[in-house]
């Protein structure tokens, strides 16, 4: 297997579930009769629409983090904790667009999957700037 296969494969599974949302949003906007560019108008297809925009808004911090976390700690373990980051991600998805208020368990379960593989990147490689050397 090549180097951080796992995390590719993640990676990918990632932007297919950002693709899901792109479709959920597009299906909501043909039940509501809904076109681009309006964004209101009716609440279940603003909550899709707020779905697809905070996971565009936390991927640019989850993906530099899950393949730095890959190429200085461990590929499975960021697959994993990638993996994790997915489930949180779908949990959030469908509990926001059923009830806003049961958002909070599918975004605490990515922002804490995302914590882990930023400080953990940021710290090993503190680390090995700082002990190791360069």
């Amino acid at each position: 297997m090549q180097p951080h296969s796992w995390v590719a494969i993640v990676t990918l599974v990632a932007l297919l579930v950002y693709v899901w949302m792109v479709l959920r949003v597009a299906g909501a906007r043909r039940s509501t009769g809904i076109s681009a560019p309006t964004m209101t108008g009716d609440p279940v297809l603003e909550r899709h629409i707020r779905v697809q925009a905070n996971t565009l808004e936390w991927l640019p911090l989850f993906l530099p983090s899950l393949w730095l976390f890959a190429v200085y700690w461990s590929d499975l373990v960021a697959a994993v904790l990638g993996v994790i980051w997915i489930v949180g991600r779908i949990v959030y998805a469908i509990g926001y667009v059923a009830d806003p208020g049961k958002r909070e368990t599918g975004f605490t379960i990515q922002a804490l999957a995302t914590a882990v593989l930023l400080f953990g990147a940021l710290g090993r490689v503190i680390w090995i700037l700082m002990v190791v050397g360069n």
